[in-house]
Order: structure tokens, then C-alpha cells, then sequence
């Protein structure tokens, strides 16, 4: 088969699987299940390949929400990644669930052409993306090791060829004091609440210091129980980010000396526990990228350097973990969304419908035609 015509049939596979594809999509919204919950959407996912003939591993390498689903035998191991976890409270503000559906309309496209075009395709269902980091524990126990090239396509509200997220650390905060009566007694009592309070002021002024490609920011998820008593238990989640993974350990030492300053003043306790492993930087795989861009031009997408929308391409993402380990491209796909921006209840109402439903087409035929392209001999 010549180049022409597995471009035609993956083309021609994507338009065939729309609305199967959609209805995928459709099923991941309106069923959002949060990081390392995604039981049923784990499981949708899977059976969208494996009514296709890929051959899936459920709870792959001990992860309940992972699944690894293969397909050929060929020279060339291509991986595509599905992410599937939604925001709590927002449900599919970040479009997982589209996520899903472009990665499962690329594989379902390209396995006819495996023999020919000599393809491995291994799809890996990946867990836990906000916040738990499914891909570094999948990484960990073996994952991904000797693909050729990764491979996945993220909503945002334009399109955007290169991903240049912050690294991250996610973070749990919890002080603790003692409890008092806090009209009779007061004196007896430790405030947890105040701890957070000067640790909040002290992060805010330390701003100021650090260099623009610095973020910090995070909530207070209890912040104690009554007005009436002194807060003895108070808790927080805090995010670090940072151009590399080397800028945000320098810069963690700094916002957790302002965290140890609550308990200094107060003289509570303070606990400071990782939820996952830091989230590096993406390194991009250029051939790859180029072919992904010069096909999705094809489609009609647009790449505008210059709109300030293009920024959902600094949000952070396990998959900069991969891309440190294998070639790898993260591109994302707009769904013309604006004014909604990712992690927006508006932006989750325009994961389906119209705009959406023709990204997660394009971004499918568009990363089948960059993987013909760059595993071509």
C-alpha cells in the first residue's frame, strides 16, 4: 500500500468510527470519574479497542484504571496515550474525555495498516493525569520503555504544535494545634488556622522574589470547624511550579520555609506529603511535531503563534515524564471554545457539540497521518 492510500484509508477508518468515537466521548463526559476512580471509563475505553482487535491487559502493571491495549507486531513501537480522569467538581473542564476518543480513533485508524506501515501500536490508558501522575507510577513499574515514539493530542480552546509546561509538585499541608474554646479559654489553644494564614502571607510576599517562570498557588480544603474553636486541624493541597524540574526544587525549599514560618508562629505541627512524583518538562520530538502541524494543516487547523488562548500549552502534564524517557509530541487541538479556558465549568459544556466533536476527528486523522510519516523507512 503507497503512502496515498494508508493516508485515505486511515482518513477514511476515522470518518467510518465518527460516530462511534463521538458516542465515546459523549459517554467519558457524562460519566466524569475523578484521578484513580476512572473504573468505568478505564473500561469504556478499553472495549473501544478491543471490539476493533486490539488485545488489552486490564489493571496494567497493577495500576485498578490502567489498561495497555496492542495491536501488530511491527518494527516500529508506537505509543498513544488515553487520558480519561476528570476535574473534582468540574467535571471534563479539561476534555479527557476527548482525549480518550482521539486516541482510540487514531489506534482504531491505524490497525488495519500495522502490517504494512510496521507498526507495534500500544495504547496505554493513563490514569490519574490531575494531580496523581498515572503516567511516572506507569513509567516506574516499566511502562513505555523502547517505544519509537508517544504520542497523544490534548483539547485547549486553539490550537497549539508544541507543549512547554511548567514542572509541578502536588502537595498535601496539614497543620496541627490544639483545640480551646475560643471566647472562655482561648490561651489554651493552638491555631492550625493561623498557621495557614501566615503561611499564606509569607508565600504572598515571597512572590515578589521569584522569577517569572515561578507559580505557586493552592487551597485550604479545611480550615477548621466551628467559630467558636480554636482550630486544632487545618489542611491544604499547594501547587509548585517551575521551568524545570531543577527551578522547582530550588524554588520548593523556598515556599515550604514559608509553611514551616505558620508553625514557627503559632506552634503548630506541620506535615508536608507529596501526592505524587514531580511532573517534569516535555521535551518535544521535533520530526514528529513537524509532521502533526503539517498534517493537521492539511485538515484546515490553524496554528496563531500569537493569541495569548494558545497558554493552555504551559499547563503541566505527566507526560513531560515520558518525553524525558521517549521521542514524544503533546500538540493540542482547539475546540473553539473562547471565551472558556481548560478548568472552566463553560469550558467542560464545550467538550462536545459541534467544535468539539470536528477536533476530536482531526486530532485523530491528524496524529494517525504524523505516525505513518515518521515510521515510514
Amino acid at each position: 500500500m503507497d503512502d496515498d492510500a494508508a493516508r485515505h484509508s486511515a482518513a477514511g477508518t476515522v470518518a467510518a468510527d465518527a460516530e462511534r468515537l463521538i458516542a465515546l466521548s459523549e459517554l467519558l463526559h457524562a460519566h466524569p470519574e475523578t484521578a484513580w476512580e476512572e473504573h468505568r471509563s478505564s473500561r469504556w475505553v478499553a472495549d473501544a479497542l478491543e471490539e476493533a482487535g486490539f488485545a488489552v491487559t486490564p489493571s496494567y502493571l497493577g495500576l485498578e484504571t490502567a489498561f495497555l491495549a496492542t495491536y501488530g507486531d511491527g518494527p516500529f513501537r508506537l505509543g498513544l496515550c488515553a487520558e480519561y480522569d476528570a476535574l473534582p467538581g468540574l467535571g471534563h473542564a479539561c476534555g479527557h474525555n476527548l482525549i480518550s476518543a482521539i486516541t482510540v480513533g487514531a489506534a482504531r485508524a491505524l490497525a488495519p495498516l500495522a502490517d504494512a506501515a510496521g507498526l507495534a501500536i500500544e495504547v496505554y490508558g493513563t490514569p490519574a493525569e490531575e494531580g496523581g501522575g498515572g503516567k511516572i507510577e506507569l513509567l516506574e513499574r516499566g511502562a513505555f520503555a523502547g517505544l519509537d515514539l508517544a504520542m497523544m493530542a490534548h483539547p485547549a480552546p486553539v490550537d497549539v504544535a508544541e507543549a512547554e509546561p511548567f514542572a509541578v509538585s502536588h502537595s498535601h499541608v496539614a497543620y496541627r494545634g490544639r483545640a480551646a474554646h475560643a471566647a472562655a479559654y482561648p490561651e489554651q489553644g493552638v491555631n492550625a488556622a493561623d498557621a495557614f494564614t501566615v503561611a499564606q502571607v509569607a508565600v504572598g510576599l515571597l512572590r515578589q522574589q521569584l522569577p517569572p517562570t515561578v507559580r505557586v498557588h493552592g487551597v485550604m480544603t479545611n480550615g477548621g470547624e466551628a467559630p467558636n474553636a480554636i482550630p486544632a486541624h487545618t489542611e491544604g493541597r499547594w501547587y509548585v511550579r517551575a521551568e524545570s524540574l531543577e527551578q522547582l526544587a530550588e524554588t520548593e525549599d523556598r515556599v515550604w520555609r514559608c509553611f514551616e514560618a505558620g508553625a514557627l508562629a503559632t506552634g503548630a505541627s506541620l506535615d508536608i506529603t507529596a501526592e505524587s512524583k514531580p511532573y517534569a518538562e516535555f521535551r518535544a520530538f521535533q520530526p514528529a511535531l513537524d509532521a502533526y502541524v503539517r498534517n493537521a494543516e492539511l485538515l484546515g487547523r490553524v496554528f496563531d503563534p500569537g493569541t495569548p488562548a494558545r497558554r493552555m500549552n504551559r499547563a503541566s502534564t505527566d507526560m513531560g515524564n515520558v518525553s524525558q524517557v521517549v521521542p514524544a509530541i503533546h500538540p493540542y487541538v482547539g475546540i473553539g471554545s473562547l471565551p472558556a479556558l481548560n478548568h472552566q465549568p463553560e469550558f467542560a459544556a464545550r467538550c462536545v457539540g459541534g467544535d468539539a466533536e470536528k477536533a476530536l476527528l482531526d486530532a485523530a486523522t491528524a496524529l494517525a497521518w504524523a505516525a505513518l510519516d515518521v515510521a515510514a523507512p
